[in-house]
């Protein structure tokens, strides 16, 4: 098998779309010689700044010695970015390999109870992560928590970093609904440290924690920070990040004990934390700037646009929009739409785009002074944008990676990898995966 055909052969699992419930990774995890029982875990649930978090755990404790692995999605470009071992992606021969061995153990499913793409993923990237000797895992949730496939695992903290509106079709249309899935990461006596700050979302973790019997550390963005943190000087811009930052001392100052981090190592991991796409900023030639934010829900979009309020006020920003149909689009509009000059509107390369013409009633209603255009595409946009001073591409993560590969951000593979993205789709499944 060439990587062009495992790359393939993952893609086609898409056809078996998303199933919340953990008995097909459990079953599949069992008959790859169950790896989840030979690693060390800290487990990431929330709405917003999951991602962000797990890179401050993994890179506070790839600081202080450990061997750590981080299991997060979605990946901007290359699939690989999914699977890393202290920070270096899964490479592609690894995945071939890894591909081939899943293969026999999926011919043991009936077509009716195949595992999904991010079934089959969890398992390879368990596997990995043991014959790598892993000596913790920071592991992200999929979508939701209670019966995401990662939710296998018994970790040594269960981290829920906030609650806000997104995924209402899995989730609940309710901030106690959403929180209620979150919480189903929280194990028998097993600590969470929070962010959450909603009260509606709060009580319902407070009230999981105190049946299994957890230790339950909250942090909120009023209380004062711990003086280790005080004059923390992040490189991911952001006030919401500090609360991030908080929420990952707390986890490490949780788990002391059993992963020791000497508090200078704790600074330094938070200071070279990296993590791309997330209000990313970037100077171009010409002394122009641009910045990539995926802020795909209305909390994120409400972040973004306080952030340009605060650390960019008055500057004259060109805003690239795409989002997702299933999304809270009009919200999203009106949350961003006011803080620019011009809007250039384009699909999300997705089967699951909103168009551009659709974007366009919210955002002139929003700001009917912007100068406002709709493009067939981000490729045929970004020319035009290109000599704006401040360009802002936001709205779904993955335009943000199509971005990354257009602008030459980040390395290209031949065949693009975006479209793994799409595991979601509601379509029949053939009788076997190819």
């Amino acid at each position: 098998m060439t990587y062009a055909e495992s790359i393939q052969f993952l893609y086609n699992l898409r056809w078996y779309g998303t199933k919340l419930g953990l008995a097909n990774t459990r079953r599949l995890a069992e008959l790859a010689g169950r790896p989840q029982d030979q690693l060390r875990f800290i487990h990431v649930a929330g709405t917003n700044g999951k991602g962000s978090t797990c890179a401050m755990l993994e890179s506070i404790y790839r600081q202080a010695g450990w061997r750590t692995g981080l299991f997060t999605s979605p990946h901007l470009v290359k699939f690989g970015e999914r699977i890393q071992v202290n920070r270096q992606l899964i490479p592609e021969a690894e995945i071939v390999r890894l591909v081939e061995q899943m293969q026999p153990l999926l011919s043991r499913f009936s077509a009716e109870e195949h595992p999904t793409f991010f079934e089959v993923v969890t398992v390879m990237a368990l596997r990995y992560f043991v014959e790598r000797q892993c000596e913790l895992v920071i592991w992200e949730t999929g979508l939701g928590g209670r019966l995401d496939a990662t939710n296998i695992v018994t970790p040594l903290a269960s981290v829920i970093t906030n609650i806000h509106f997104d995924h209402q079709k899995w989730l609940g249309d309710t901030l106690g609904a959403i929180a209620a899935e979150k919480a189903g990461i929280i194990k028998p006596g097993v600590p969470v440290i929070t962010g959450a700050e909603a009260p509606e979302a709060l009580a319902v973790i407070r009230e999981t924690a105190r049946q299994q019997g957890s230790q339950l550390v909250e942090i909120t963005g009023t209380s004062a920070p711990p003086p280790l943190l005080q004059n923390l000087r992040l490189p991911l811009p952001g006030a919401h990040q500090h609360l991030n930052a908080a929420v990952a001392a707390a986890t490490v100052g949780t788990l002391l004990t059993t992963l020791p981090v000497p508090d200078g190592t704790l600074l330094q991991g938070l200071t070279q934390v990296h993590w791309p796409g997330r209000l990313q900023s970037l100077r171009r030639p010409g002394d122009r700037t641009l910045l990539l934010d995926g802020a795909h829900n209305i909390a994120g979009a409400e972040t973004l646009a306080r952030t340009l309020r605060t650390d960019f006020p008055g500057a004259p920003i060109t805003l690239v929009l795409g989002i997702l149909a299933d999304k809270d689009w009009p919200d999203i509009c009106r949350a961003l739409a006011p803080l620019a000059r011009r809007i250039r509107l384009v699909p999300v390369h997705s089967e699951r785009t909103a168009q551009p013409h659709g974007l366009s009633g919210p955002c002139r209603e929003a700001n009917p002074l912007a100068e406002i255009t709709e493009h067939s595409s981000l490729a045929e946009a970004l020319p035009i944008v290109a000599d704006d001073p401040f360009v802002v591409i936001s709205g779904s993560l993955y335009l943000v990676g199509e971005a990354m590969e257009l602008l030459g951000i980040s390395p290209t593979t031949s065949q693009s990898e975006r479209g793994l993205n799409e595991w979601g789709t509601s379509q029949a499944p053939p009788t076997r995966a190819s």
